[in-house]
């Protein structure tokens, strides 16, 4: 079978979420699919290293500024059509003339859309709708996200298929004892709170940052504890940024901005614990992240992280700042509870491979052959 996949994500300047998502499954996919073809569409040339990692696929590269996925893939796929087609990220092309399988990867957008500008919000429920109606399979992420599907746009149930990702195996790269090197560039040192992500509403870290600064202003954390937020400023990020700046953080928030998965890798190696005080997620990878990396987690009991921390991590409601106060502080003042987690958290980071992930969607693409 040739099975074509949408490698544009896979592609992009600087991997978050989405596009590590894409690099991963493919390649998962690559390796274990040695029985059928695969012909990566992509708007430009792959790096070296992505080349490399997914060499055993037949890449097709078709530049186009804008609208890519609907006009210039639609174009390629109208011309030469492969058997079926996976997107791993979010939308189907209007024109596709074999068997469809996209992943999609959350619905965040209805549950809490002051987190996205208007234009944002109707594209991704119009692309949404799009792809749970013409696909002909539906991966998610997480049974949070099939729930969340099958209630919004009524797609059948037995179209949705959950395939759980796994982390960037991040705990892999570098050597713990060069761990300071990198984070000298923000002047940091071990034993700090970690946040990751977007810094967005979404990801609730005004909530985050207020009870680290109780915490803080109480005595109640070492004098040298930092919070760090590590992820680009998104939509609606000065308030955030505003409030880490606050008098009465004195300086003690620490805002990095992107970084690399080198960088990623020391920051969760180093850090006291993982805060991931998020509202909603359709799977949430840096909660596994941490635990493969052996850092304690303390995380929302909302939408999928549940389903992702098991019973390896707290689980605080995200609107309770008292709650966040008490579980930071139970992180730097109860060693034997951060050994347990840890202990939980490597053993949960085990349910969940790449190569399992892969193995569910080639199985659906297989079956629709």
């Amino acid at each position: 079978m040739l099975i074509g996949i949408d490698a544009s994500r896979a592609v992009a300047a600087e991997l978050t979420g989405t596009e590590h998502y894409s690099l991963r499954v493919i390649e998962a996919l690559l390796e274990i699919g040695a029985a059928h073809r695969f012909r990566l569409y992509a708007p430009r040339e792959p790096s070296l290293a992505t080349a490399e990692r997914l060499s055993a696929g037949e890449w097709r590269i078709i530049p186009l500024p804008r609208l890519w996925t609907h006009l210039r893939l639609s174009l390629e796929l109208l011309q030469n059509p492969p058997d079926a087609l996976f997107v791993p990220a979010h939308v189907l092309p209007l024109v596709h003339r074999r068997r469809g399988v996209v992943t999609l990867h959350d619905l965040g957008y209805l549950h809490y859309p002051g987190a996205h500008t208007l234009w944002q919000r109707l594209y991704l429920d119009w692309s949404t709708r799009w792809s749970a109606r013409v696909a002909r399979r539906v991966i998610v992420d997480s049974c949070a996200t099939r729930n969340d599907l099958i209630a919004a746009y009524n797609t059948a149930a037995r179209k949705v298929v959950v395939a759980h990702p796994a982390g960037r195996d991040l705990h892999l790269l570098g050597n713990p004892s060069d761990d300071l090197s990198p984070l000298a560039r923000w002047g940091l040192g071990t034993g700090f709170v970690l946040a990751v992500g977007t810094l967005q509403p979404r990801k609730n870290l005004i909530v985050l940052l207020e009870a680290f600064a109780r915490l803080t202003g109480e005595g109640r954390l070492p004098a040298e504890a930092r919070l760090v937020l590590a992820g680009r400023p998104g939509w609606l990020s000065d308030v955030i940024l505003a409030r880490a700046n606050a008098s009465d953080l004195q300086g003690r928030v620490i805002v990095t901005g992107y970084v690399s998965d080198r960088e990623l890798a020391a920051l969760y190696r180093q850090a006291q614990v993982l805060a991931f005080p998020s509202l909603y997620e359709g799977f949430g990878l840096p909660v596994l992240e941490a635990m493969q990396c052996g850092l304690p987690v303390i995380c929302a009991n909302t939408s999928s992280l549940p389903e992702v921390a098991g019973d390896a991590a707290l689980l605080v409601p995200p609107d309770d700042v008292a709650g966040w106060q008490s579980a930071l502080e139970r992180v730097y003042h109860e060693p034997e509870l951060v050994r347990e987690l840890v202990e939980r958290g490597l053993r949960q980071a085990e349910r969940f491979s790449w190569r399992r992930c892969a193995r569910t969607i080639l199985d659906v693409i297989e079956e629709l052959g």
